[in-house]
């Protein structure tokens, strides 16, 4: 999987994509929905680009699709200091997910963390996607203890349909890369 910068282009189509994989927007369901306890769009155009803004040490990247060059997956990785990469919004297309291209985007995200000096990646969960968590540990995270507010105010994350919702935060200490034979 090749992860490319996003581009100011490439923003509606990434917004549209995260609507559909968070929030069920659109033909084909994501399994992982966060539909049933937050409402609306997961996120807008002008709310990303705020993001990308804000953030400028950050990224935002994408895997396009071969034929079209449209947007299929989407990861945030933002730096947060002393080797530790903070992973946020990892979103495959809905069409595409249950065939292995979730894993394949998760230990691209790694490799690209990892190849800037990064050894440890960090994130949030909604606490009530038990099946996400799931997926997470299973692939080498774990749970911290840690937990954070959920942003009831803040309209990046929808319309919250329960009052006890907050963020689990996991964690994955990377490996290093593998050593080159000196040729």
């Amino acid at each position: 999987m090749t992860l490319d910068e996003a581009e100011a282009s490439d923003i509606p189509a990434v917004v549209a994509l995260m609507n559909r994989a968070f929030r069920g927007t659109g033909p084909v369901q994501s399994w992982n929905s966060e539909a049933v306890y937050i409402a609306g769009d997961r996120t807008s155009v002008a709310l990303l680009a705020a993001d990308i803004a804000e953030k400028p040490e950050a990224r935002l990247l994408v895997v396009r699709d071969a034929a079209t060059r449209a947007p299929i997956a989407s990861v945030w990785l933002a730096p947060q200091g002393d080797g530790v990469w903070y992973l946020g919004s990892l979103t495959i297309d809905p069409a595409l997910q249950n065939g292995g291209a979730g894993r394949r985007m998760l230990a691209a995200s790694e490799d690209w963390v990892r190849g800037r000096g990064g050894r440890t990646v960090r994130m949030t969960v909604v606490n009530l996607r038990d099946t996400l968590i799931a997926w997470y540990l299973r692939r080498g995270y774990r749970l911290t203890g840690e937990t954070e507010r959920f942003p009831y105010d803040d309209a990046r994350f929808g319309m919250p349909l329960r009052d006890d919702l907050h963020f689990v935060v996991l964690e994955k200490t990377l490996s290093p890369p593998p050593a080159t034979a000196a040729g």
